[in-house]
Order: C-alpha cells, then sequence, then structure tokens
C-alpha cells in the first residue's frame, strides 16, 4: 500500500472540489484558487503573446473557459486516480489474473467519472465499492455544475455586448449622448439613465458571480463594456458638472447611473487593471457649447473633474488593460 499516492490523490480532490464550488457557488468570493491564478497567468500570457491586438484577445475567454474546465476535470480524474494507487488491490482486472497497471486505473477512473458503463476492472471491497460511487457522484455533480457554468457565462457575455451597444448607439463619446438628448431639456434621456444603470448593476453581479467574464474581450471597441462605461462616465460627468443645476437630468437618476458606474468599476478584479500615469482626459465643454447645451464656466468644470481624479484614473486603467487606448471609438 503507498499511503503518498492516497493522500496526494486526496489533496488533490479536495483543491479541485472546493475550487469548483468557490466558482460556481460562491457570488462575492470571485474565482476559486486555482481557476483564478490560471486565468491571470493565461491573460498576461496572451497580452504579451498578442501584443494587444483584439483579435488575439477576443480568444482570450473562450480559451479560460476551456482551460477551467479542463483544469477541473483533470484534478478530479487525477484525484481519483491516485486514490486507487493508493492500494495495490484496490481494482480486479477481470480479464486475467495480474496486477493493475497505471492506464489500467486511469481507464477505470475515466468510465467510472462519465458513467460509461462496467469495464474490465472492478474494485476489490466493500471501501472500494464506495469509493468507486463517490467518483461516479463527483464526475456527473462537478461535470455537471462545469457545463451549467459554461452555459451562465456564455449568456452574460451577450448581455456585456448589449450594454455596450446601447451606449455606443447613443453617441460614440460622452458629449455626443449629452447633445444628442438635450432638447430644450434632458427628459429624452431619462429611460436612458434608468435603463442603462440597471444593466450596469446587473452586470456588475455578474461579474462577481462569473469573474472570468473579466476576460471576454470584443474585437470591436463599440461592443466591449469597458468602453462604454468610460463614455457614459464622461456623459454622466458633463451632466452631473458640466451643465447648470436647473437644467440638469432627474437628480435621482442621474446619482444612481453615476453610482452603478462606480459599482461595475468595484467589481473588476485586479487582473483587469493597469496602472496608468494619468486620468482621463477631461470632457470638451466646447462641443456642448457648439450643441446649444447650456454649460457651467469653465473654471468651475476644471475644479470639478480635478476632484474626480481618482475616479478617472481607475477609468482609465481597467480600458488600458483591456487593450485599448483612449477615445477607442473616434474616427
Amino acid at each position: 500500500m503507498n499511503v503518498a499516492y492516497s493522500l496526494l490523490g486526496t489533496a488533490i480532490l479536495a483543491v479541485a472540489v472546493v475550487d469548483v464550488l468557490w466558482t460556481t457557488l460562491w457570488v462575492d468570493g470571485g474565482s476559486g484558487p486555482l481557476s483564478s491564478r490560471l486565468t491571470a497567468a493565461l491573460w498576461r500570457g496572451l497580452r504579451r503573446a498578442g501584443d494587444g491586438r483584439s483579435r488575439a484577445l477576443s480568444l482570450a475567454g473562450p480559451l479560460m473557459l476551456v482551460a477551467t474546465l479542463g483544469a477541473w476535470v483533470v484534478a478530479i480524474w487525477g484525484g481519483w486516480t491516485l486514490v486507487f494507487a493508493g492500494a495495490e488491490g484496490a481494482l480486479v482486472n477481470t480479464r486475467e489474473p495480474v496486477a493493475v497497471t497505471w492506464p489500467g486505473r486511469v481507464y477505470f477512473v475515466a468510465y467510472t467519472m462519465f458513467t460509461m458503463g462496467n469495464g474490465d476492472y472492478y474494485p476489490a471491497t466493500a471501501g472500494w465499492q464506495v469509493a468507486t460511487a463517490l467518483t461516479t457522484a463527483s464526475g456527473m455533480l462537478f461535470v455537471t455544475m462545469g457545463v451549467s457554468y459554461v452555459l451562465s457565462v456564455l449568456g452574460c457575455v451577450a448581455e456585456k455586448r448589449a450594454f455596450a451597444n446601447a451606449v455606443t448607439g447613443l453617441g460614440e463619446r460622452g458629449e455626443t449622448i449629452v447633445a444628442r438628448g438635450y432638447s430644450g431639456d434632458f427628459d429624452a434621456l431619462h429611460h436612458s439613465l434608468s435603463s442603462l444603470a440597471g444593466d450596469l448593476d446587473l452586470l456588475a453581479e455578474q461579474h462577481l458571480a462569473y469573474p472570468i467574464l473579466n476576460y471576454y474581450h470584443c474585437e470591436q471597441p463599440a461592443q466591449a463594456a469597458v468602453v462604454g462605461v468610460a463614455v457614459l462616465d464622461d456623459a454622466l460627468t458633463l451632466l452631473r458638472f458640466g451643465v447648470p443645476e436647473g437644467d440638469r437630468p432627474n437628480r435621482a437618476l442621474l446619482e444612481a447611473a453615476r453610482a452603478a458606474n462606480a459599482n461595475y468599476l468595484a467589481s473588476l478584479n485586479e487582473s483587469l487593471t493597469e496602472d496608468v500615469d494619468r486620468p482621463l482626459p477631461p470632457p470638451d465643454l466646447d462641443a456642448l457649447r457648439d450643441a446649444g447645451v447650456p454649460t457651467v464656466t469653465d473654471g468651475a468644470f476644471d475644479a470639478a473633474v480635478a476632484d474626480l481624479d481618482d475616479h478617472r484614473t481607475t477609468v482609465r486603467e481597467v480600458v488600458v488593460a483591456d487593450a485599448w487606448a483612449w477615445p477607442p471609438l473616434d474616427r
């Protein structure tokens, strides 16, 4: 009997089970210790190998999803193989009276995990029969959870793109959104602000529940959620600090949208931020004046934007970390 194999296999199984449950069921916990390190390492590697190209980075999300699922399956498969290797007589060969080899153990665990029916081996004692039942249960449970996780993530990716399209459909710059939304007042923007705030709050919760969403990169900036967040942030900054108080949109809606923007930024994990030496440049008040939108003085606006340097630096960090230069939608 080789106790070392049993202990190592049990440890690998414990890590795999914790990682699967942590990643798929714990909404506030982010990715598990194994998944988080794997996805962060793959993202850094793809950033270096792809040299920031959107086509290469667009493969990051699918590759990480496959790698995470593969790591879970391999860890559970390998863990149980080591557990059964802990005793020479754990498995019996039904065809010939010879010792079970490593390939035989791997094969036995595979068809037990994936419920392919009986093969050429069977557990020798009652204790190993229980272990075999647990092998089948772990395969059915955790592989099913992994597939459900994939389907949930793909649905969230579609919602991220829909949010980005909704923002950039209003305008490719914050100044454009504000100018288009003004027709003597900003009533036309009320519905959009309410809808976008709700979408952002939902996306923030989805990022906490499915941290791998951080790494789904779009080839087109108009479909990138971080770009949409940055464009919306400029529009909200103009509406809150660039427009006189009596002309601003409904205050409750405006503050709700700003809070949703901040919540989304806070939901992004540290792997999707990159140090920058300056915040986003301030939005252009002259563009609003040219469109007939009432504005505050340049001095008042500059002072207000200066107080937002930390926040706007964070916005720039996530834009740069997602391999976009600012502004990415300029033509």
